[in-house]
């Protein structure tokens, strides 16, 4: 079995509104640039995977819509009913940074499709792992609120479906998008069948979720909130000291990775130091993970990262280590991150920070 691949074209025509950066166009704000999230780090991606020969290592390809009872596991019919009206008008924006223009619902079914694709593909033996290229991201969705450039959630459309298909129960969510993940947590809050894990830069994104008190039932919802300037060493050691031993505590049929790229040094919207060998490193450790706890099921789906140059560097890296290919592309920033990166005496409070943390989640 081979490393499973899941993009599509039409996913990459999710258009957004008229804003500069996060915020919309009018009054003192200038047009130009757009929403940070746009097609580019995807499509970018892809050409890379494409010129260095990767893309034929693996088994790529896309997937269907998401259905309307994949997504109803999920979303009430009132949400999907308003979205779907807004797109077949035209487009607009139903939550907060979340434009669409037309056939956006479709399009985000589609989004949805991909990441519930891995997942099956790997469930059912047909991948020995998989990764998404899910656009748009989902993991600030609500059920019935979209926001954060997301529309629906698409890890959570994906896990209902894996469970209504009784292809999984006990499922293990780690998000570490520079954002915290609360769609995602919000979704399973009340689920002690499914561990939800997020690594995120303390108060970034949202501004009123993320904070370590939030448990969820029985203990299944893990926040990690992390200090900016966070470099690759304290990513390492909060999965070695909090993720790892969760995993193994809930012992999951299968791992799934919300997979963001903005904790690189390079992003507009984080304010953290990973480069591409940090998302390697992260990824190895996943794999190990599932080797050890649920016969190698690992399922990524991808979600934010805003740097157009360095977001391909880095995925490339996280297939690169999922396939074990033998093709390696550098990250040309390498060096320069490598040289950012916290010294010893700033690693120190973190790191006594994660131990504490640690207690306080009885691990």
């Amino acid at each position: 079995m081979r490393t499973a691949f899941f993009h599509d074209e039409r996913s990459f025509w999710h258009g957004g509104g008229n804003y500069a950066l996060t915020l919309p166009v009018g009054g003192f704000v200038q047009p130009g640039g757009g929403l940070p999230e746009n097609p580019e780090t995807k499509r970018r991606l892809v050409n890379l995977l494409r010129v260095s020969g990767l893309l034929a290592e693996i088994d790529a390809g896309s997937a269907p819509e998401a259905s309307r009872a994949d997504l109803e596991r999920v979303h009430p019919a009132s949400y999907l009913d308003a979205f779907k009206a807004a797109s077949d008008a035209g487009g607009g924006e139903l939550g907060l940074r979340t434009p669409f223009g037309p056939g956006g619902y479709e399009i985000a079914a589609l989004s949805a499709g991909l990441a519930k694709a891995a997942l099956f593909a790997v469930l059912e033996g047909r991948a020995q792992n998989a990764y998404a290229l899910s656009r748009p991201p989902g993991h600030h969705c609500l059920p019935d609120w979209p926001n954060g450039f997301c529309l629906l959630n698409n890890i959570a459309v994906a896990v209902r479906a894996a469970q209504a298909a009784g292809l999984a129960r006990r499922v293990a969510v780690v998000d570490w998008d520079v954002h915290h993940g609360n769609g995602t947590e919000a979704v399973f809050l009340d689920d002690p069948e499914v561990l939800t894990i997020s690594l995120h830069q303390e108060w970034n994104y949202p501004l009123d979720t993320g904070g370590a008190a939030t448990r969820g039932a029985e203990g299944s919802n893990l926040n990690i909130p992390l200090p900016p300037g966070c470099g690759e060493a304290s990513y390492l050691q909060a999965w070695d000291r909090i993720v790892a031993p969760a995993l193994a505590r809930h012992a999951p049929d299968v791992i799934v990775i919300a997979c963001g790229f903005d904790a690189s040094a390079m992003d507009p919207l984080g304010r953290m130091l990973l480069g591409a060998e940090g998302f390697r490193a992260l990824t190895l450790r996943a794999m190990e993970a599932a080797g050890q706890l649920c016969g190698g099921r690992l399922a990524m789906t991808h979600e934010g990262g805003y740097s157009e140059v360095h977001v391909p560097f880095c995925g490339h890296a996280v297939l690169e280590a999922l396939s074990g290919s033998a093709i390696a592309v550098p990250d040309p920033l390498g060096a320069t991150i490598a040289a950012r990166q916290p010294d010893a005496r700033w690693q120190a409070p973190v790191a006594g920070y994660l131990a504490e943390l640690a207690a306080e989640f009885g691990l």
